[in-house]
């Protein structure tokens, strides 16, 4: 007979699976894997530095944490991550592509062209490798589910990050044609957070937070605990039904015409 609390650790949603989170020693990333341990994953985090994911790896509990750091768009970097959490936890069920970069505010007509290439090689081109990488050493065999970090900035312009808007636009399309190819034993979808309180997105709203959430009708910036709220959900057997969806996650600001310069996540 099963003890109370075995049937408890069954109950949560993601109970014994294995997840991939990229850039989770902090902000968005580690808010989703806070949330995916609640849920009974194990997960390995990636990030840039060690001890920023040493730390993290402490909050979440050695037992169920792992890290590997290194870049997220190096190929060595991705396999290496994809190896070592099959080896570690015995599978790898989930993967959540977070990491992005932004390193370009104005214009996008004024864009310099190595920036725009380094958006796009980071937030599309390494998230689709992580899904190459997952799918030929587990989820092509056994399934799996992946969530990819999209952006508000995708589906309305924001003007100062727009090369990032494209890129996150990019993964958005990526997202529903993989789901169509990886289906159905495979199922990918996206969320796109506006602006969330981070380091990251720091610049966007410190000094003038209120005045910013006014603008929301909730009333408030997003949390990254909102972020992993959403991943976890469409991660889970409740949302078994969907594939290739975006999940906007942005405080109701989308039906007051989207986020202006300086206002995005």
């Amino acid at each position: 007979m099963s003890s109370p609390a075995s049937e408890g650790d069954a109950r949560r949603r993601l109970h014994g699976r294995t997840a991939i989170v990229t850039g989770a020693s902090r902000g968005i990333g580690l808010g989703v894997a806070e949330r995916l341990v609640a849920e009974g994953a194990r997960v390995v985090l990636t990030g840039r530095h060690e001890e920023a994911l040493d730390e993290a790896i402490a909050l979440l509990g050695p037992d169920v944490a792992s890290g590997v750091a290194g870049k997220v768009d190096d190929p060595a970097h991705q396999a290496a991550t994809v190896a070592h959490a099959i080896e570690r936890f015995g599978s790898l069920d989930v993967l959540v592509n977070n990491a992005g970069v932004n390193p370009w505010y104005g214009p996008m007509i004024e864009i310099d062209l190595t920036a725009a290439r380094k958006i796009v090689e980071v937030n599309c081109f390494a998230s689709l490798a992580w899904a190459q990488h997952a799918h030929r050493a587990w989820m092509g065999t056994h399934g799996g589910s992946i969530v990819n970090i999209a952006s508000h900035s995708a589906v309305r312009p924001a003007p100062g990050v727009g090369m990032y808007g494209a890129s996150k636009a990019m993964l958005v399309s990526m997202t529903e044609l993989l789901a169509v190819e990886l289906a159905p034993d495979i199922r990918v979808n996206a969320v796109a957070p506006a602006l969330v309180k981070t380091r990251f997105s720091a610049a966007l709203y410190e000094d003038h937070e209120e005045e910013i959430a006014d603008d929301y009708p909730l009333g408030r910036l997003g949390e990254p605990g909102d972020i992993g709220n959403a991943v976890a959900f469409l991660l889970s057997d409740e949302a078994a039904f969907m594939t290739g969806q975006l999940m906007v996650v942005d405080g109701g600001i989308t039906l007051r015409g989207g986020v202006g310069d300086e206002r995005v996540g």
